[in-house]
């Protein structure tokens, strides 16, 4: 079973790590991207979560004229249909399966395992979660989009999953209309998802973080 590095982070010692994040860069990026958010997202130590950010294999991007980095897929066009395929985007999810089998296997019920991406990260996210065949804790996906939408065999065990979809309404990178797309495309599937805004660029914001804890919070309490 293949095994990404990644950057882990988990409660304070002496506390018992019963839950899981699962937590995916963007294009370029790698796992030490976000980690940093971690102390700001405020939720309660008691928690026990293990925040997993895993690094993207490095692969020839081709709207970056080919150069080498970390990435979950190659990107073949900025339009609206982005021109990926499908395939590398199953594959990073497969590596996503990987890693929740691994929390599992650690003791993590996957009831309580989140699974949450930035960009194209938060593409990954969503076929990976909703493929997986076992109850999970939720998605979360970060200025992103369901790159998958057409294709992507989602498993019935996960139609209350909770999601939670936030964008930027300046995004430049990804147009927050994707972010709604997703939004419309998983209630028409029968999902009830959380969309929120929030006024910037193709990035986090201090509101977002909150939310983000909120919501993380709110996952694992039930």
């Amino acid at each position: 079973m293949e095994i990404l590095p990644s950057v882990e982070l988990e409660s304070p010692l002496g506390v018992e790590v019963n839950a899981a994040i699962i937590w995916l860069h963007g294009l370029g990026a790698d796992g030490n991207d976000f980690a940093p958010i971690v102390p700001q997202l405020a939720t309660p130590d008691n928690f026990g979560i293990r925040y997993v950010f895993p690094h993207a294999p490095s692969i020839p991007v081709t709207i970056n004229n080919g150069l080498v980095m970390p990435a979950w897929y190659d990107i073949k066009g900025l339009d609206s249909d982005r021109h990926i395929e499908d395939k590398e985007v199953q594959q990073s999810a497969q590596r996503v399966h990987n890693l929740i089998d691994r929390e599992v296997q650690r003791g993590v019920s996957s009831e309580r395992i989140i699974v949450a991406g930035f960009s194209q990260g938060g593409a990954v996210a969503f076929e990976a979660a909703l493929t997986y065949p076992k109850s999970l804790g939720g998605i979360m996906a970060l200025s992103s989009y369901f790159a998958t939408a057409d294709t992507i065999d989602i498993d019935p065990i996960h139609n209350t999953i909770p999601i939670m979809i936030c964008h930027g309404t300046m995004d430049s990178v990804l147009p927050d209309s994707l972010g709604r797309k997703s939004f419309a495309t998983l209630q028409n599937l029968g999902f009830v998802p959380e969309y929120n805004d929030y006024a910037m660029e193709h990035a986090v914001c201090p509101q977002e973080i909150t939310d983000i804890g909120n919501w993380i919070t709110r996952v694992l309490l039930k």
